[in-house]
C-alpha cells in the first residue's frame, strides 16, 4: 500500500515553479483584507438615530400642522359617512335611456384624449431634450425648466377656461387644455427619465467623436424608449380622466353631461355614466398594462 507524501507547503517558489494547483495558486494571490475596513464595507448604510429621531418629530408636526390648517377631522368625517351612503344608495339603479348619447360623449372623451396625448407626447419630448442636463446647455436647461414649472403650477380647467374663450366651446378646447397642461409634467418626467439613463455608451460615442444628435438618437433615446412609451401611457390615463373634468368647463367631453345630470338631480343617468366611464377606463387600463409588459 503506497504511503502518500504531506502536501508540501505552498510557498512563493513553489507557486512560481508551478507545482502547486490553480485553485491554491488563485487563493495565494487573493489579497489579505483587514478585517475592521471588511466589517466597515459589509455593513449596511444607516442614517444616524438623532437625525432619524429629528425626521420623523418633524414629520409628525408637519402633517400635524397640515391637519389643523385643513380642517381634517376624523369625527365630521365620521358623521358624514351616512350622507355618503345615501347619496351613493341615489345611484341605483342605473336608468340606460340615454345610452346613445352616452356612448357619443365617451367616443368623444376618449378622441379628445388621444389626440391630446399624441400632441402633448411630441411637445414633451421637445421639451425634454432643452430640459434633461445630460444633453441640453445651460444657457437651455434652465429657461426649459423654468417654462414647464410655470405651466405645471396652473391647473388644467385654467388652461380649458382660456382655451374656451379663444376657440369657442367644444373638444378642441379641451384638447388644447390637455396639450399644454402635459408639456408641464410630462416634460419635466420625460427630462428625468432621459437622465437616468447609463452614462456608459454616452461617454462611449462621445469619446469616438459622436455628434450631438448620434448620442441623443442612438446612446440616450434606445434606453428611455421603455420609460417613455410608459409614461406616455400613463398621460393617455389620466388624459381620459381629464377629459370628463374638462367636459364641465364647456371643453367637450362627458363632464358637461355629468355636471348637468348631477344639478338636475338625475341621479340614474348619472350613474349610468359613472359605471361607462369606469368600464372604458378599466379597458384602457388593461391594455396599457399588455403594453407596458411587450415593452419591458
Amino acid at each position: 500500500m503506497a504511503i502518500q507524501s504531506p502536501q508540501a507547503p505552498q510557498t512563493p517558489d513553489a507557486l512560481k515553479a508551478g507545482k502547486v494547483p490553480a485553485g491554491a495558486r488563485d487563493r495565494a494571490r487573493k489579497p489579505v483584507l483587514d478585517p475592521r475596513e471588511r466589517a466597515r464595507l459589509e455593513q449596511a448604510f444607516r442614517v444616524p438615530r438623532a437625525r432619524t429621531a429629528a425626521g420623523a418629530l418633524l414629520a409628525v408636526v408637519l402633517v400635524a400642522w397640515s391637519m389643523a390648517g385643513a380642517e381634517f377631522n376624523f369625527v365630521k368625517l365620521g358623521e358624514g359617512a351616512a350622507n355618503m351612503g345615501e347619496f351613493l344608495a341615489r345611484l341605483f339603479p342605473p336608468t340606460w335611456e340615454k345610452l346613445p348619447t352616452i356612448l357619443e360623449l365617451l367616443v368623444e372623451t376618449l378622441q379628445m384624449a388621444i389626440v391630446g396625448t399624441v400632441l402633448g407626447a411630441l411637445l414633451s419630448l421637445v421639451c425634454a431634450f432643452g430640459a434633461a442636463s445630460n444633453i441640453a446647455p445651460r444657457w437651455l436647461y434652465y429657461p426649459a425648466r423654468w417654462i414647464m414649472n410655470v405651466i405645471r403650477s396652473l391647473p388644467d380647467l385654467v388652461f380649458a377656461l382660456m382655451f374656451v374663450s379663444a376657440v369657442g366651446l367644444g373638444p378642441f378646447a379641451g384638447i388644447l387644455a390637455m396639450t399644454v397642461g402635459a408639456v408641464g409634467s410630462m416634460g419635466k418626467i420625460f427630462a428625468e427619465a432621459m437622465e437616468s439613463v447609463d452614462r456608459g455608451p454616452v461617454v462611449a460615442m462621445q469619446a469616438v467623436g459622436a455628434s450631438k444628435r448620434q448620442v441623443v438618437q442612438y446612446g440616450v433615446l434606445p434606453q428611455a424608449a421603455p420609460l417613455l412609451t410608459s409614461y406616455t401611457l400613463l398621460m393617455f390615463e389620466s388624459n381620459v380622466r381629464g377629459a370628463t373634468i374638462l367636459g364641465m368647463v364647456g371643453a367637450g367631453g362627458i363632464g358637461l353631461e355629468l355636471t348637468t345630470a348631477m344639478r338636475m338631480y338625475d341621479y340614474g343617468h348619472l350613474s349610468a355614466m359613472v359605471i361607462c366611464i369606469v368600464v372604458l377606463v378599466t379597458i384602457i387600463d388593461q391594455v396599457s398594462a399588455v403594453v407596458r409588459r411587450k415593452i419591458s
